[in-house]
């Protein structure tokens, strides 16, 4: 099969070449991969993790080439998305059924595959910060992937949304999503949040759990400035006590969250906000857009086959 390999010395380091097909497990589906999308993360943080050869990828869509050995999840032929922590950008992947959703015919299948990482990280870090209707919830880094789906979801779920974007550029398009207030920085944020998702780390958390109320949680979600955080305790008890600050990583397995979206993406009640889209042999152009942040939302790839 053919994948998309790391390799140091290519361009962006990702090569399009030959691998091995995968041997699914007794719980895993052999898919088809039609489409899958760029994560940030799984892009900026590879020196040092991957070695030459090595497929990555998080998020991929396609449909059951074969179906999983113990029975579990869908027949083939059907159509699906699907979650792993490598192994998406190749024309064959291993799935686990319990980290994968059906995707009826009526939704793209590139749209599907912007939904695993960013959506449900989305999802999952909005759901703990706890019932948010009628409160304000301030989003870094909002003009991102998981910002994007962050801002409809906290919208939907009742929320007043304050979208936080690197420039005035980066923050088109926030207001239709449902964004209440869009903002540059956090300097003309004045008022207390009840909720904060955080996706940018360094300075900007700390300056974003200032403003937490009594009972109020921030969630640190991505580090895209890549820089440390720093936060004066004894400063921020003179603030007021009772705020929490967590670590937010997703829960596994995916697959419920991952059917809750879909659902909506159906419905036409969520936007995948694809900023980027072309075949994956444009794979490093993809990749350098994203991580030079002239994406707005998701980057997602066609898995295009010869002939």
């Amino acid at each position: 099969m053919r994948a998309l390999l790391y390799d140091p010395g290519a361009p962006q380091g990702l090569r399009l070449g030959e691998a091995p097909d995968p041997e699914p497990g007794e719980s895993q589906a052999l898919v088809e991969v039609h489409a899958v999308s760029f994560n940030f993360g799984e892009l900026a943080y590879r020196e040092g993790r991957s070695r030459p050869g090595d497929i990555a990828g998080w998020d991929a869509a396609g449909v059951v080439a074969r179906a999983a050995a113990d029975g579990s999840g869908p027949a083939v032929g059907t159509r699906v998305v699907t979650f792993g922590s490598t192994g998406g950008w190749a024309e064959l992947r291993a799935a686990d059924t319990a980290e994968l959703a059906t995707v009826p015919d009526s939704v793209d299948l590139g749209e599907a595959s912007a939904l695993p990482v960013a959506g449900v990280t989305a999802l999952q870090a909005l759901r703990g910060l706890g019932p948010v209707v009628g409160r304000r919830v301030l989003i870094t880094g909002a003009s991102g992937g998981v910002g994007r789906f962050a801002v409809q979801l906290a919208h939907r779920a009742g929320a007043h949304v304050v979208a936080s974007v690197g420039s005035p550029e980066r923050g088109e398009g926030l207001a239709d999503l449902g964004a209440d207030e869009v903002v540059v920085g956090l300097e003309k944020v004045t008022e207390p949040v009840f909720g904060v998702l955080d996706n940018v780390g360094g300075p900007q958390l700390a300056e974003a759990f200032a403003l937490v109320e009594p009972g109020g949680t921030a969630q640190a979600i991505g580090k895209a400035s890549g820089l440390p955080t720093t936060i004066d305790f004894e400063q921020e008890r003179h603030r007021g006590g009772h705020r929490r600050l967590e670590v937010f990583r997703v829960d596994s397995p995916l697959g419920a969250d991952l059917a809750h979206l879909v659902k909506l993406l159906e419905g036409k009640r969520l936007d995948p906000q694809i900023g980027w889209r072309g075949s994956w042999e444009r794979a490093p152009e993809a990749a350098r857009a994203l991580l030079g942040r002239r994406v707005r939302g998701k980057a997602v790839l066609d898995v295009v086959t010869p002939g």
